[in-house]
């Protein structure tokens, strides 16, 4: 068993945090010892983060001139802060997740010359990772076609896909079993914090304007922040539609095993999970995200056959149900693209990225 240390440094996003825990419970399970940083936000995802030690790296972002000193001023402290560490822990490896307590993090490494590499959740290479990339040691990424890749980057990168959670990767091998005869029809709708309301009121009143020998099947499973929630059941029971609207559902497995279709976003991590899981769906991208980096993880997804995107400016509720309409009275295709979904998956990308990081430690 190794006793190496491998520092995992990830912004205070779930995004981040969560491959960043993945990867740190496989290497864990391989005999590393695992050390944390972060920033305060980040601790927010890191209840279960399974670290022996955890390192507090706050990277101030903002703005013009001054916002730009703050940052550079917290970057530089956040480096002296984490070469320390990093020389105390003797670490082997330092692994960034993008965010910007990544930074110092592996500015420190790299001064140091340790071994280093990013991973990128993203179809699009973001900011702090875009920056880093040509020093680092190497490149992962979640998806095919990595766009904003600096030219010099390009041949570093390799595919390795986005960590999933243990109970979404066992829904790879199962079959997808379309809607049959006038059976029910699950429908998951899930949907991030920002930018929520087209999911929040659209989805609801599109599926409530289905014809009625289609609405009496659904069986709809519904995210829904607190100040929406009674808004979108009184829909549903007006439209007598069986619906179940909460803040959260901590069974995300269970729920899309059960799917037939699902409506929500385009992160990364969902993204790879439908994928991952098999499930057919319609994807609204985050309109306001950096660098419309979830249009383009979207993208992925459809060109494989797995889901159908409309982007923010083309969503109202006649369109959506046009589109929902389509989808859900016709099995043959959702078994189509559930087919799609899977052969976009990289259901493995834990154990491929701990090879990679494993790999890079190992003497030439």
């Amino acid at each position: 068993m190794s006793s190496k240390v491998c520092v995992v440094a990830a912004g205070g996003t779930g995004g981040h945090m969560f491959p960043a825990e993945a990867l740190s419970r496989e290497l864990q399970a391989r005999g590393w010892r695992i050390v944390l940083a972060t920033d305060h936000r980040g601790e927010a995802y890191a209840h279960d983060f399974p670290a022996e030690e955890r390192i507090a790296l706050d990277a101030a972002t903002g703005r013009g001139p001054i916002g730009m000193a703050r940052a550079g001023v917290a970057i530089a402290r956040g480096l002296f802060k984490a070469r320390a560490a990093l020389n105390r822990l003797d670490a082997a490896v330092v692994v960034g997740f993008g965010g910007y307590p990544s930074a110092p993090a592996l500015l420190a490494a790299l001064s140091q010359k340790r071994p280093t590499l990013l991973h990128e959740q993203n179809a699009v290479l973001g900011r702090t990772n875009r920056w880093l990339s040509p020093y680092v040691g190497g490149v992962a990424s979640s998806f095919p076609n990595l766009r904003k890749v600096p030219p010099a980057v390009a041949g570093r990168v390799t595919l390795v896909g986005n960590p999933v959670r243990p109970d979404i990767r066992a829904l790879f091998d199962r079959p997808y079993l379309a809607p049959t005869g006038d059976g029910p029809i699950h429908v998951l709708v899930t949907g991030g914090s920002q930018g929520a309301r087209i999911l929040a009121e659209t989805a609801p009143r599109a599926l409530a304007a289905l014809p009625p020998p289609l609405r009496k099947r659904l069986r709809v499973q519904q995210q829904s922040r607190a100040e929406t929630l009674e808004a979108a059941r009184a829909v549903y029971q007006a439209a007598g539609i069986e619906a179940e609207v909460a803040p959260f559902f901590g069974d995300m497995a269970r729920r899309l095993s059960a799917a037939h279709l699902v409506i929500g976003r385009a992160g990364a991590s969902t993204c790879s999970e439908l994928a991952v899981a098999a499930v057919p769906s319609l994807l609204i991208p985050l309109k306001i995200a950096m660098d419309d980096h979830q249009r383009f993880n979207a993208l992925s997804l459809a060109e494989a056959g797995g889901a159908e995107v409309m982007l923010e400016d083309e969503v109202t509720v006649e369109a959506l149900t046009v589109v929902l309409l389509s989808l859900l009275s016709d099995p043959a295709r959702l078994s189509a693209m559930s087919a799609g979904a899977r052969s976009a998956a990289l259901p493995d990308a834990t154990g491929v990225l701990a090879d990679m990081v494993e790999g890079s430690v190992r003497p030439a």
